[in-house]
């Protein structure tokens, strides 16, 4: 069959494997180049540039389907048959096209990266007040008083989940209690890290029952970092019940050193059973060894004197208003203290040069056609 109605491949690839050569080098050595020696540069999203994997593809894709068109070509008739059906296949157009092609590609997935360049830097301060959220985790927090579809310390969570919501600059951190502390979170300005820790905590995390508070306001203050100047809040939220420390002479010694506790209290003055609960299943309610039901209630005074002895203000949760908002709002009020001083550069987009690129490419490979032009059929490089 005559070379005017086929695909020179041999030609087309020894093209296309010289524009790769070209592309790649050049393309790979500026990445190298601005990514080690330029530390303005970045790409906005560099995982974007995975992308080029898809370049062989489409490479191997181009020729498999110019090879399945010269087989189709062959079977269509012979040479007297296809001149008079159209005036043949123009190689040169068609490895230009795709070379517009794939260039375009290439362009489109580096303004898919967004290639940056930094502006200048800058200074931001960060300023705030350090919090501390102890969290009371015994069991008695799992009866619902409060609400009917609720146990105390789902309310308390919801609550807190809100809290961090609010917070600008403020560091927090998490203390969970029961007859013993422990810290959960360490105190951080990472609120995504916050929310995650929070969902995690269930009355299961302690074999020790009790409420141990003043261990908890111990702990909370073992966290603080007594040197950056901020202003520090300890929040007790709990049911006050089994209490067994002496809470208020904690509370009265940290205060004395500048730290602010306050506590909410989660209850009801009604005694309620508490519920058993394994595996999210409810096993009936908790009994004391002469089988009676044991019930809970909440310590409110005991509460009132030990927010009283930190400096601090107590709140009663009633149904789902823990009472936070207000909390939030003496907390907002406290002078707020740089503790950091951060760096960072502005960066300017600089995607749009390659965006336009690609799509003038894909312009031009569009309007160019394939079949050979009787009037060019002397400037067919290929044949």
């Amino acid at each position: 069959m005559s070379a005017k109605f086929k695909y020179n491949l041999v030609n087309t690839l020894i093209i296309v494997l010289i524009v790769e050569a070209l592309f790649w080098s050049c393309t790979g050595g500026a990445y190298y180049y601005l990514t080690k020696y330029v530390e303005e540069f970045r790409f906005e999203r560099i995982h974007a540039l995975w992308g080029f994997v898809l370049i062989p593809l489409i490479v191997f894709l181009y020729f498999y389907v110019s090879w399945w068109r010269n087989r189709a070509l062959a079977r269509f008739g012979d040479f007297n048959l296809l001149k008079h059906h159209f005036n043949g296949v123009s190689t040169t157009k068609t490895t230009v096209k795709f070379v517009l092609y794939r260039l375009a590609i290439g362009f489109l997935i580096i303004a898919l990266a967004n290639p940056q360049y930094g502006k200048n830097e800058r200074e931001v301060e960060a300023k705030g007040v350090d919090i501390m959220i102890a969290l009371d985790v015994s069991n008695s927090m799992l009866a619902r008083d409060i609400d009917a579809q609720r146990d105390r310390l789902k309310i308390a969570k919801l609550a807190i989940e809100k809290l961090i919501d609010q917070l600008h600059g403020d560091r927090m951190g998490l203390v969970v209690f029961a007859g013993k502390a422990y810290v959960q979170l360490p105190i951080t300005s990472d609120y995504k890290a916050a929310k995650i820790f929070l969902a995690s905590i269930n009355t299961g995390m302690l074999s020790s029952q009790g409420t141990a508070i003043g261990n908890a306001i111990e702990e909370c203050v073992a966290s603080f970092d007594m040197t950056n100047g901020a202003k520090k809040a300890v929040i007790v939220i709990s049911d006050g019940e089994n209490h067994e420390d002496d809470a208020v002479e904690v509370a009265q010694k940290v205060n004395k050193d500048g730290i602010i506790v306050h506590t909410i209290g989660m209850g009801s003055d009604k005694g309620v059973p508490i519920p058993i609960i394994r595996n999210g299943r409810n096993l009936g309610v908790k009994k004391d060894k002469d089988g009676n039901t044991v019930l809970t209630k909440l310590n409110e005074q005991m509460l009132l004197e030990v927010a009283s002895a930190g400096g601090g203000s107590y709140t009663r949760a009633r149904k789902t208003n823990v009472g936070l908002d207000a909390l939030l709002q003496q907390l907002s009020e406290m002078e707020k203290t740089a503790y950091e001083t951060s760096k960072y550069m502005e960066y300017e987009d600089q995607f749009q040069i390659y965006l336009a690129i690609g799509l003038l490419l894909l312009m031009l490979e569009f309007v160019i056609s394939e079949r050979r032009n009787k009037l060019l059929d002397g400037l067919d490089i290929f044949g």
